[in-house]
């Protein structure tokens, strides 16, 4: 991957993982976008483990790894491709903490790039819940309005129905009635 490769969007959001109910990245690939090993990149959170509280940085267990392994194309078995530890991922603000952490040129543009990346996902995510109130104000409107309609058309039906019933019922007839002869 060339250095325009890595600072694109599309690759950052491709590496962003929601992991319990938090957008997340894992240390390889992070590894991969600063330039570095991932060993090196463990080394330097584990000289300062203050600075990567749990909500920064935590370690998947195995039903987390493996069902990451099953929907991501990029963490298939194979043997000695991959680390035979559990991975750590990183949230937004463990990402931040990064800059501080690797201290290189490259590391700021990464984690530059990366932020804003969160930054425009989180903007994406506010901007559809503002879309989402806004319909469920227009479907309670709308609901509103079929049931003050449901009672109009219900009003209707049933003066419908009583003067069918009336109809039916048999009319005396009006006037004078010569008594019928028997045939």
């Amino acid at each position: 991957m060339n250095r325009t490769e890595i600072l694109k969007e599309e690759t950052v959001v491709s590496k962003i993982y929601i992991i319990r109910g938090m957008k997340v990245i894992l240390d390889s690939d992070l590894a991969i976008l600063y330039g570095i090993e991932t060993k090196a990149l463990k080394r330097s959170v584990r000289r300062n483990p203050e600075r990567f509280p749990e909500d920064f940085m935590f370690k998947l267990n195995r039903e987390e790894y493996s069902l990451l392994r099953s929907q991501s194309g990029t963490l298939e078995k194979g043997k000695g491709k991959y680390s035979k530890y559990l991975p750590y991922v990183f949230t937004e603000q463990g990402v931040a903490m990064l800059s501080s952490v690797l201290n290189s040129k490259r590391a700021i543009e990464v984690n530059v790039s990366i932020m804003r990346t969160f930054v425009k996902i989180r903007s994406l995510v506010y901007s559809n819940m503002e879309l989402k109130e806004k319909l469920k104000e227009l479907e309670r409107i709308t609901n509103d309005r079929f049931k003050e309609n449901d009672k109009k058309i219900k009003l209707i039906f049933d003066t419908i129905k009583s003067l069918i019933i009336q109809e039916s019922k048999p009319k005396r007839e009006i006037g004078f009635q010569l008594p019928e002869k028997n045939k």
